[in-house]
Order: structure tokens, then C-alpha cells, then sequence
């Protein structure tokens, strides 16, 4: 069973229709026991990282969050929800994430914002299990401001170029991300839900 994780801010019937639609079992919900005791967790979002952040805490998930990634549980972070695995972000000022991955969330500069629509994404050897099935430059939806400036550039799993190469998917052991919504990304992103599904 996958989690779902609820709080408030995500495309949450999309991301379940999408895992119902390649066969994986999922639930939305936002009790800390049915996130726990998942298989599997994804972290939707869509928004900003402060509020995000506020919600989390007020339904007292952080701890949840980093006990399921600390006990090895495939963790996938979809847009916001990536953004949020980092140590902060420079939208409104200044937000705290997760600080489960070093790095930074940045806004595109000199470029229009949101970047939205259809672009391809450059699958790197290290993303190899998030991309099976799928060729390289692979166009996937994309709709953020925002994205992440890892500091350990050997995480990288997909990368996008808008104006100028952006970080699009990372993989660390079992904590995948992606800034593009594999839900809105017709068969390819399908394929990155199965993938997943089937760690």
C-alpha cells in the first residue's frame, strides 16, 4: 500500500488515480499510523514551501516523514513536494524544508514564470530505476517558479532545460523527487508511477 500524504496541498485524487490506473494500490490520508505502516509514501504539493512547511507541522507529519525515509521506505516527492525535501527555499523571503537533502530551492531568474507545460527531461544514469522503460528526453508537465539546487550534484537523476538547465528528478538510495507531475505526464509519467510502485 502506498500513502498518499494529505496536507492540504497537492493534486492528491490525480496522484491516486494515476498509481489506481498502473495497478498500484494507494490511499490518500494524513494519519501518522496509515503513513507508518505504508509500504510505500509520496509527498504531492503544489505551492509554496512556507505554508507547505506549516501545514506539515500542524498536522505533526515531519516526524513521520523522516522515520519513513530514515527506515528505508521508498519516498517519492512530487513538485512542492520535492522542493520540500531540501534545506530551504528563497520563495517569500525565507522557508526551512525538511532538510532531508542539502541544497536550496531558487526561483528562475530573467525568465517567465510559471514555467508551464511540456518539456523534456535528460534521464541520468543514476535515476536508471526511476526511468526504466523510458528514453532519455522523455517530455513530462511541468508547472513551478521554483527548483532545487542540489549540494550533491550525485543525486541528480533528470535534468531540464528552461532558459537554463534545472534539476528535474533526483534519486538518493530510496527517496525519489521529481519537479514535473508524472500524474499529468500521460504514459511516461505512468511509467515513473509504476516504476516506483514496483520498488
Amino acid at each position: 500500500m502506498i500513502a498518499i500524504i494529505d496536507y492540504g496541498m497537492g493534486n492528491l485524487r490525480s496522484v491516486h488515480k494515476a498509481f489506481e490506473a498502473v495497478g498500484v494500490q494507494a490511499k490518500v490520508t494524513h494519519k501518522i499510523d496509515d503513513i507508518l505502516n505504508a509500504d510505500k509514501v509520496v509527498l504531492p504539493g503544489v505551492g509554496a514551501m512556507m505554508p507547505a512547511m506549516q501545514k506539515l507541522q500542524e498536522l505533526a507529519l515531519t516526524g513521520p516523514i523522516w522515520k519513513v525515509i530514515k527506515d528505508g521506505k521508498p519516498f517519492l516527492g512530487i513538485c512542492l513536494g520535492l522542493q520540500l525535501l531540501f534545506e530551504k527555499s528563497s520563495e517569500g523571503g525565507f522557508s526551512e524544508g525538511l532538510k532531508v537533502l542539502k541544497g536550496s530551492v531558487e526561483r528562475f531568474t530573467e525568465l517567465k514564470v510559471p514555467h508551464m507545460g511540456w518539456n523534456q527531461v535528460k534521464a541520468e544514469p543514476v535515476g536508471h530505476k526511476m526511468f526504466q522503460g523510458l528514453s532519455s528526453g522523455e517530455n513530462m508537465y511541468f508547472c513551478h517558479s521554483y527548483f532545487v539546487k542540489p549540494q550533491d550534484i550525485s543525486i541528480v537523476s533528470g535534468v531540464t532545460n528552461y532558459g537554463i538547465d534545472f534539476v528535474s528528478a533526483i534519486v538518493r538510495d530510496n527517496v525519489w523527487g521529481v519537479q514535473f507531475h508524472p500524474e499529468k505526464s500521460q504514459k511516461a509519467g505512468l511509467q515513473i508511477l509504476k516504476n516506483f510502485g514496483e520498488l
